[in-house]
């Protein structure tokens, strides 16, 4: 079925591949132009929004690398929609796709711009439709639905660039870039509360403030130490490691270890998780304007019952107390969803267990003291993967949920995806730097 859509493959533009291996102050050059641009784009305001306007998905804003009433309003959502979607098609052999094919591979990531252009465009018109992004006059509909569609194609073409020119992915360039603008922007902005005026709207400014008035709120801290554990606990989690023992058959004396991290299926479970929470809240406001609210009422930008209501993040200790019912349904989905995409991930993205070992018997790799074979490999695989793919995606579920509930700023999902990214991109970039440096190791690594 896929094979038909070729002619469609070809005809969508696509950013051309470097020819030779690019260095690394090419390599941050580009990184650095992408990000530049993201930021430029965040600041061009859509033309005929209504003053009106609520964010209605401000809870999820960060992780989705979007900036509500710019031309980059739907960030990565059209992307990681279409990858959910890919996953769960190709998880369940609907899509009977070999990741490890050159075809297959190629098959793949053409369907998934395909539809990401696709959900481009269709939540572009359900947001404007649906009053999420009301226009200021009915006559700019189609002109606001065409500018938020540009902006996700750029986002789409944007990720590419750096997938391909720079370093790690645009998916968590944009996500590290709009969370740490968050941060930054909650804990030190010096300028005025409109809530509150003459008071800063910056956590430290404001507990600085009432220090001084004689009445601090120290509960304006929590947000803060939230944050710094979050970051704390994520960085030794990263860490955390089982090093499988492993020798090269063709050199006598050889050795090295196969790291299986604890975080095995990345940061990936929560995005695809909050990607999916996204598209229950912008599906609940659609059903309601076309007189079905099958999903929950939305009211003022926020679901006030049904499915959608319970799907919403809570973000306060205080709704443990007030709803307990709505925090442990919301948890239960959270964390299973975290656990379903992160055996997926491991699944599709080519590191289960089959997939390492078939890598690890081609490279000639054994282990010390055990006969060479792929069998052997798979069943070592085994007795880990499984275990840590499951716990590592509960982990990062548990530590996204507690952190939504303090109040982190950033947002719980944002600060542990934040982390996790500048964590892999700091050993890209290091591993990137050591090779320019030795160019005898690149060649040892066949890079």
């Amino acid at each position: 079925m896929l094979e038909k859509l070729q002619p469609i493959f070809s005809i969508i533009p696509q950013v051309r591949s470097p020819i030779q291996r690019l260095s690394f102050r090419d390599k941050i050059k580009w990184t650095g132009i992408i990000l530049i641009l993201y930021f430029a784009l965040t600041n061009i305001s859509l033309f005929g929004l209504s003053s009106a306007a609520v964010d209605q998905f401000g809870a999820l804003r960060a992780v989705m690398a979007g900036s509500f009433g710019s031309i980059l309003t739907l960030g990565i959502g059209p992307i990681v929609s279409a990858s959910i979607i890919l996953q769960l098609l190709v998880g369940g052999k609907i899509l009977n796709l070999d990741l490890s094919r050159h075809e297959d591979k190629a098959l793949f990531q053409g369907t998934q711009k395909l539809l990401a252009i696709i959900f481009t465009l269709f939540e572009a018109a359900v947001l404007v439709l649906a009053g999420a992004v009301p226009p200021s006059d009915p006559s700019f509909t189609a002109l606001l639905v065409a500018q938020i569609t540009l902006g996700g194609i750029a986002i789409i073409y944007m990720d590419e660039v750096v997938s391909k020119w720079g370093f790690g992915s645009g998916v968590g360039l944009f996500i590290v870039a709009g969370v740490s603008q968050q941060i930054l922007v909650s804990a030190f902005n010096f300028l005025p509360s409109a809530t509150s005026p003459g008071v800063p709207a910056g956590k430290i400014p404001q507990f600085i403030y009432l220090l001084t008035t004689g009445a601090p709120d120290f509960t304006l801290l929590i947000p803060i130490f939230a944050t710094i554990i979050v970051f704390l606990i994520v960085v030794y989690a990263e860490s955390m490691r089982i090093e499988i023992p492993l020798s090269y058959g063709g050199v006598k004396g050889a050795r090295g270890k196969y790291p299986l991290r604890f975080i095995y299926a990345s940061n990936m479970p929560v995005i695809l998780t909050s990607a999916l929470l996204l598209n229950v809240q912008l599906f609940a406001s659609v059903f309601q304007k076309i007189g079905f609210p099958i999903l929950g009422q939305v009211s003022n930008g926020q679901a006030i019952n049904g499915i959608a209501y319970y799907l919403t993040t809570p973000t306060s200790l205080s709704v443990v107390l007030t709803d307990p019912l709505k925090v442990l349904i919301y948890a239960i989905v959270f964390l299973g969803s975290c656990v379903l995409f992160a055996w997926l991930w491991v699944e599709l993205s080519g590191i289960g267990p089959k997939q390492v070992a078939k890598q690890l018997h081609q490279m000639g790799m054994q282990i010390p003291g055990q006969r060479s074979s792929r069998a052997h490999f798979e069943r070592i695989l085994k007795r880990y993967i499984p275990g840590i793919t499951v716990l590592g995606g509960l982990f990062v579920g548990l530590l996204a949920f507690g952190a939504d509930l303090t109040s982190a700023l950033g947002g719980g999902t944002g600060i542990l995806l934040t982390v996790g990214i500048v964590y892999r991109l700091y050993e890209e970039i290091a591993q990137e730097q050591l090779m320019d440096m030795h160019p005898m190791l690149r060649k040892f690594l066949g890079d």
